[in-house]
């Protein structure tokens, strides 16, 4: 039994999600598409649909009929990558990638024309994690989050927190915060969120030495799962491995895995929400 689930309407959130600054997709660039979908429809429930071709063949994985993720083909000369990539969303896309090579970081493709997509950008911050820039081609995109199997979180590992903290910040115009989503960091540095209008889009994490080497800065994406010890035995059973057990984190119980491929993502399960007093309501 899989993740699957139909994605609720969120009428509070659909157009916030798409604000400057926040993150709005996620791809991954692969060797093997059919078994990279193969392993993800079965993890997540997801369906696959074409998508755009600006970077090579691709399709959009879809959730309950809605787009939930890109998935395309990486040519064999370039490297793999060792995780999901977050794009930010952006009001102009052109103003936006000036913005990174004035701050110090890369633009590495585009911008350019992805049809129904809008206009993307891929881009290096400075300490060189790879992250997306996406100028939405409609006020009101269709991507969906909230529900398992959907992108639900994202944490940037890096060497130091601060200093790249300011980058994103000072790039997508968000607030810096020391500390994990805005709570006091007692490390110093070690820790920083980045919100838009007091609510905490994205965390940066800075590990020093403990970052390994051969994996360098890197988005690590989190993945909503209605059971994460189910999730878990799904991710071996298709050929995953899992790098962190379960464990209890700030935002619910969570893990961290591979796909077959070696690419690297986390699994969440949040809170269940008690239920509040029942109160009548008139339309």
């Amino acid at each position: 039994m899989t993740e699957a689930a139909r994605p609720r309407d969120s009428s509070d959130g659909e157009d916030a999600r798409y604000a400057p600054g926040v993150p709005c997709w996620v791809s991954l660039m692969v060797r093997d598409p059919v078994s990279t979908q193969a392993f993800y429809g079965a993890l997540f429930g997801w369906q696959f649909e074409p998508g755009p071709r600006q970077f090579g063949p691709s399709v959009r994985a879809l959730l309950g009929g809605r787009d939930v993720a890109g998935i395309g083909r990486l040519s064999p000369d370039r490297p793999r990558p060792v995780a999901w990539t977050p794009y930010f969303a952006s009001g102009d896309v052109e103003r936006t990638a000036e913005r990174v090579r004035s701050c110090g970081g890369t633009i590495g493709v585009g911008p350019l024309d992805a049809g129904g997509a809008g206009r993307l950008a891929i881009a290096c911050d400075p300490s060189g994690a790879v992250f997306g820039i996406r100028q939405a081609a409609a006020p009101r995109a269709s991507a969906v989050t909230g529900v398992p199997g959907s992108p639900g979180r994202h944490e940037l590992l890096t060497y130091e927190a601060a200093g790249v903290a300011a980058f994103y910040a000072t790039v997508f115009g968000l607030e810096k915060t020391p500390g994990a989503d805005g709570q006091a960091d007692p490390a110093g540095d070690g820790q920083a969120a980045l919100s838009l209008s007091g609510r905490p889009v994205a965390a940066v994490h800075g590990l020093g030495r403990a970052l390994p080497a051969d994996l360098g800065p890197h988005w690590l994406t989190y993945f909503d799962v209605a059971g994460l010890d189910d999730a878990l035995g799904r991710v071996v059973r298709l050929g995953g491995q899992v790098l962190v057990p379960a464990h209890d984190g700030a935002h619910g119980r969570v893990a961290q895995v591979t796909d077959p491929d070696g690419t690297r993502f986390a699994l969440l399960q949040r809170p269940r929400r008690r239920p509040g007093p029942q109160m009548a309501t008139s339309r």
